[in-house]
């Protein structure tokens, strides 16, 4: 019978990770597919790997060829796919289990050509994180669109993140240049060519980076790879050339932004030997562009691309190397110049570049704030952050306001200002902290409240939110009750503004228990008559959950055994599967349940997966399903070391991993492992997590001298990342000094769910 769906997987040098890929879509819950394994010529063991499979599950079959590349392959494997749909995974990333699923039937309802969802980008290290490349397009669900009608679609330059109609793809006769980067212009023809498209939010898949993180400065100079990306990006501009104009500008930005600025970063080390082919491959991109699409770029891009047009290769080379050394983090600081001031980027005095680049105008000197901070302190919130005016620095004489915006009325606040780093790395008076009380947090109503900031240093005054909220607390802020009936709940609001909610008498969780395979649940209604139900937010459906009602008091019984058996995971990195609680009154109210109960997640082990009850970074109540993870769930320091401790350690040994650079080579250091009663502690000397060479090497003055991330390693050798429970996540950052006269300062705080201690 033939499949509806055929998944052509082109795989080269991907061993070590084809099995979970193949696995992935074997687990699908559209099982009704095919999927077409083409081998490149590998020249390690993946065919291996993919002929045991096809052993193993007879939709899955393979082909091999000499290598050719991605495009050749995909194009192999397209002649042997024969069902209605079309799909393509690349052999070391992930699909999430209801991807497929939800595309094909999104094209079932709608009849478009291409249905598209969104992504995430993940490895080991860092855990998942959504794809900021996918955010945009996919950021709500659109049935019937088309890229003349939401341009945006025009960044969805990928192919593995959708589900094409077999019939649209043969009728227009797509094939895949043999180049790298052969996939935009299939991509972006495919959606000039379609009718309509779909998306959809949900992440349908799971893309793997490499373990030391992202960064252009991982895409190592080679001439052929620069030469590949423009021949791909010439392919793009041709494809627009006749498009509207909303198309063909969006398409011309996205290359500016992207491609443009790779091959402007490659000269921070490209051989000197190849110095002038890079210059004319830059030029002949560049050339392409509009005009007017290049001049609304940042100031910094127009200069590299000044120095370009110079044909200053030696200045191209600064440049770069201040962009990929992080000197742009922070905005440079400026520098006056007579009356003016002046960005203090490399060529700034240079014949090469016109000056007038470098000139800063008064729109540039802009707010900026940061939460560092969000805890309670005696029954009042306190809130820590910075502010300063970008590009200047922040004068002893400067005033700062902070007040709380309640709808269109404001409340002053007593603000408390220290000394703390700025943009550039210096310690100036930029940090402060306000407190709210119990009557100034009873203001607060049910929609978001925020801080109003107003900062004037010397003869400007610049106002804005308070907003950019870091990993801990800030992420993770813990609410708490100002009185019987309102809880204040801190977080982030409408543009990322940090924001304060009162909720009045909300749906509760108020204590939780274990009871055998059970785990019993304590809550309070906002209403009569309350029912519970637990959903799944990623794919839909719930269930109810029977309860003992005492008036608006309740209590449910959740049997750990009967999770376990549904297990379903919608994360195919983590297997976890996460759940919500929904509580319905007699006349279909509706609220989630608010986790007031202690702050610590509770957890039951079966076998080798657990389920775990915690909070939400909203505060409210999830119930994930996984395996089981070695967590954190304190972190202290007593000056001279750092210990973690956690559950669920078992056998393992641990260490705090740093990676290298642009790679994913790493050094470990080890921790002592003490067993305790209901975990384990993995203790480190501070001095160990200092780099015996704790220079400063990178231009960008808040970069760390080492990103340590802690590791758990089994027997089998195989090391994972610790995970940071919720709970911890709220109570960090911990911040220590440590060396003589406090010559070095740690932080320990999550990054998307891993522990990691920043040294600088």
């Amino acid at each position: 019978m033939t499949p509806r769906l055929s998944v052509v997987v082109p795989f080269y040098g991907v061993g070590e990770y084809l099995g979970d890929c193949l696995d992935s879509i074997a687990r699908q819950a559209w099982s009704d597919f095919e999927a077409i394994l083409v081998d490149d010529g590998s020249p390690d063991d993946s065919a291996v790997v993919a002929k045991e499979f096809c052993a193993r599950d007879p939709r899955f079959r393979l082909i091999q060829q000499d290598n050719a590349g991605p495009g050749p392959a995909r194009d192999a494997g397209i002649r042997e796919a024969t069902g209605e749909y079309l799909a393509f995974v690349d052999g070391d990333d992930l699909v999430s289990r209801y991807g497929f699923a939800a595309l094909v039937r999104t094209l079932d309802r709608t009849g478009s050509d291409i249905a598209g969802g969104n992504a995430r980008r993940f490895n080991n290290s860092f855990g998942v994180r959504p794809s900021w490349l996918h955010k945009q397009p996919f950021a709500r669900v659109r049935h019937a669109t088309h890229v003349t009608e939401f341009p945006d679609l025009v960044l969805d330059r990928m192919l593995w993140n959708k589900v094409y109609r077999r019939s649209f793809w043969t009728e227009n006769g797509y094939t895949f240049p043999p180049i790298r980067y052969e996939d935009y212009p299939v991509a972006l023809k495919a959606h000039l060519d379609a009718v309509t498209v779909d998306t959809i939010t949900q992440a349908v898949y799971y893309w793997r980076e490499r373990e030391s993180g992202e960064s252009i400065t991982q895409q190592k100079f080679q001439l052929g790879n620069i030469r590949d990306r423009v021949t791909s990006a010439g392919m793009v501009v041709d494809l627009v050339e006749d498009a509207v104009p909303v198309v063909r500008r969006r398409v011309h930005a996205h290359l500016a932004q992207i491609d443009v600025l790779t091959l402007m970063s490659a000269f921070g080390s490209v051989p000197s030997a190849d110095e002038q082919a890079l210059v004319d491959l830059s030029r002949e991109l560049l050339d392409q562009l509009d005009e007017d699409v290049l001049a609304a770029t940042h100031r910094y891009d127009r200069i590299q691309h000044a120095a370009l047009r110079a044909g200053d290769v030696e200045l191209l080379r600064r440049l770069a190397t201040f962009r990929n050394s992080g000197g742009l983090r922070g905005g440079a600081r400026a520098v006056p110049r007579g009356w003016r001031l002046e960005y203090n980027y490399p060529g700034l005095g240079e014949p090469a570049v016109p000056q007038a680049l470098y000139k800063l105008r008064e729109q540039d000197l802009t707010l900026a704030t940061s939460v560092r901070e969000v805890g309670w302190i005696d029954g009042k919130l306190s809130v820590k952050g910075t502010a300063e005016i970008r590009h200047l620095e922040t004068l002893r004489t400067s005033t700062l306001e902070v007040a709380l915006a309640v709808g269109t009325t404001t409340y002053p606040l007593e603000v408390r200002r220290y000394d703390a780093l700025d943009l550039h790395g210096d310690k100036t008076l930029v940090g402060f902290e306000v407190l709210l009380d119990q009557e100034t947090l009873g203001l607060c109503t049910g929609a978001p409240a925020h801080f109003e900031v107003r900062m004037r240093s010397g003869r400007r005054e610049r106002k804005g939110m308070l907003g950019g909220q870091g990993p801990g607390s800030p992420g993770w802020p813990p609410g708490a009750w100002i009185d019987a009936e309102n809880w204040i709940q801190p977080g982030p609001g409408k543009y990322g503004w940090f924001s304060l909610r009162r909720l009045t008498d909300p749906c509760r969780l108020t204590a939780v228990e274990q009871s055998g395979d059970e785990l019993v649940l304590h809550g309070r209604a906002s209403f009569d008559e309350p029912e519970l139900y637990l959903s799944r937010p990623v794919v839909g459906g719930e269930e109810e959950v029977p309860l003992e009602i005492d008036g608006r008091d309740f209590t449910a019984r959740v049997p750990v055994r009967d999770i376990l058996a549904a297990a379903n995971h919608d994360d195919p990195f983590g297997q976890r599967t996460t759940r919500v609680f929904r509580v319905r009154g007699p006349e279909r109210q509706q609220r989630v349940l608010l986790w007031t109960a202690s702050d610590t997640a509770v957890s039951r082990v079966v076998d080798d997966r657990v389920v775990t009850l915690t909070r939400s970074t909203g505060g409210y109540v999830n119930l994930h399903e996984s395996p089981i993870r070695t967590t954190a769930v304190t972190a202290f320091s007593d000056g001279r070391e750092l210990t973690v401790r956690g559950s669920e350690g078992r056998d393992v040994t641990f260490g705090w991993r740093r990676y290298l650079a642009d790679s994913d080579e790493h050094l470990d250091v080890e921790c002592r492992r003490t067993r305790t009663a209901d975990g384990w502690s993995a203790t480190v000397s501070l001095d160990a997590l200092i780099p015996v060479t704790a220079v400063q090497v990178s231009v960008d003055p808040l970069a760390a001298l080492a990103d340590w991330i802690l590791f758990a390693t089994p027997p089998d050798g195989a090391a994972h990342a610790v995970q940071c429970e919720p709970f911890l996540c709220s109570r960090l950052p911990l911040a220590i000094t440590h060396g003589t006269h406090g010559s070095h300062a740690l932080a320990v705080r999550p990054h998307a769910g891993t522990l990691h201690v920043e040294v600088r």
